[in-house]
């Protein structure tokens, strides 16, 4: 992605400026020129209107299945996480047409604009960034969260210089492996990914992150790519024997992490920690003690509890039912998928089936209600038995519902719902 440059300060976002569109979103956010643009988003510097602080804002198209996908992905991994080494979801937005996600202002740009810029990083450089990225990565990983495409363009940096892991478009959940407990996805970034990966029998996330992580600290370390080849399959070839040549200026014990890190057999690559694991390195724990490690990551995760236990009174909102969702979410962004769509309306269950027994009403069609666990619904028949759709609410709190509707396929039950009901519940085909 292309990154924002390093700067102090940054510019006003108004029209006249020339940096960016002026144009206000949501009533909240000024939109600013573009910083970045990838496979599924584009990036834009925006201005927060009621606390005139820059957030950047990462833009998903919802014409097609795939940007919503991978925007429903980041949005229910990065709900999940709070740590001061991975960027920040501010807010969830959503449109007709586009799905916002409101992130964090990493200003420092992408980590590889700084190894480019500079060549190889010294040692010490690449062990601050090391530490933080591990610290991030265990934090990620006890939350259940795995990036799967970690890689420098990846990685952000803020003002200070410090790390924010980004882009979890990739990530999986640890629920959500096969029935052998393993992923079985191919996915990540060609010279990043790791071999079991390519070997297609299934693998673990965390020591795909690992791999991933000594495939970065490589680059840091020698300014160039462990694995690089014109020919793809040539390359994988080399990843899959873990061919690579550390530079003559590494140092020893710098070169036995790089080398237990980058171990093509899973099984005995490195961990993250454990009393043989990353953070238990001699080269890692250089200038510290384990002490102080110890009680700096204690620190941390202290404070994330706190966070979650004052997350857990907080009252919950539609963006909160919307990222922690256990259900298909690809569905609430993009109805159009399935005959099934689920929406939230800031109004009770009850008035919600009142306008669709007013729809349904004088059509020759037959009602039956239900309730089942804290939610209603009224079911719609045909005269001679055919499904027409069935709508259940549920209130979640005062003044917001989750409605979801379940529409027949046939041309019928399409007609009624472009006519009748959709109108009534405010929404389109």
């Amino acid at each position: 992605m292309e990154p924002e440059s390093p700067t102090s300060s940054l510019p006003s976002t108004s029209s006249g400026t020339g940096a960016g569109t002026g144009r206000i979103l949501f009533n909240r956010y000024e939109l600013g020129r573009l910083l970045g643009r990838g496979g599924s988003a584009k990036v834009y510097l925006a201005r927060d209107l009621q606390s005139n602080s820059h957030v950047a804002l990462k833009v998903f198209s919802k014409a097609t299945k795939s940007p919503a996908a991978v925007a429903v992905r980041e949005i229910s991994l990065m709900s999940k996480l709070r740590h001061k080494h991975v960027l920040r979801l501010i807010e969830v937005l959503a449109s007709r047409s586009k799905i916002y996600l409101v992130l964090e202002l990493a200003r420092g740009g992408e980590l590889f604009t700084r190894v480019e810029s500079r060549g190889k990083l010294p040692e010490e450089t690449a062990r601050k960034y090391l530490r933080q990225l591990i610290s991030a990565l265990r934090y990620c990983h006890s939350r259940g969260v795995f990036h799967r495409d970690l890689k420098p363009e990846n990685i952000l940096l803020d003002e200070n210089g410090d790390l924010k892991i980004a882009d979890f478009g990739l990530g999986s959940l640890s629920g959500l492996t096969h029935s052998d407990g393993l992923f079985h996805t191919v996915c990540g970034t060609p010279a990043y990914v790791a071999p079991e990966v390519l070997a297609q029998k299934g693998y673990e996330a965390s020591k795909v992150d690992v791999w991933s992580c000594g495939v970065i600290l490589f680059v840091l370390c020698a300014g160039y790519l462990p694995f690089n080849h014109p020919n793809l399959m040539t390359m994988y070839r080399k990843i899959y024997r873990a061919e690579f040549r550390l530079p003559k200026w590494i140092s020893p014990e710098l070169r036995s992490l790089i080398c237990k890190m980058l171990d093509p057999n899973p099984q005995t690559r490195i961990t993250l920690e454990g009393t043989d694991g990353i953070t238990s390195h001699p080269w890692f724990l250089s200038g510290i003690v384990d002490t102080q490690w110890t009680a700096e990551m204690r620190s941390h995760e202290d404070m994330f509890k706190l966070e979650d236990k004052l997350e857990e009174k907080r009252v919950l909102n539609a963006f909160d039912i919307i990222s922690f969702s256990a259900c298909d979410l690809s569905r609430i962004f993009d109805p159009a998928m399935s005959v099934r769509e689920r929406f939230f309306t800031a109004e009770p269950a009850e008035s919600v089936l009142t306008r669709v027994e007013e729809a349904v009403e004088g059509e020759g069609m037959v009602l039956m209600s239900s309730r089942e666990k804290g939610s209603e619904g009224i079911r719609i028949e045909g005269q001679n038995g055919n499904f027409i759709a069935n709508v259940e609410a549920r209130c979640v709190r005062d003044g917001l519902s989750i409605v979801e509707v379940v529409k027949g396929d046939g041309s019928r039950e399409r007609l009624f719902w472009k006519e009748k009901l959709g109108p009534a519940l405010n929404r389109s085909v």
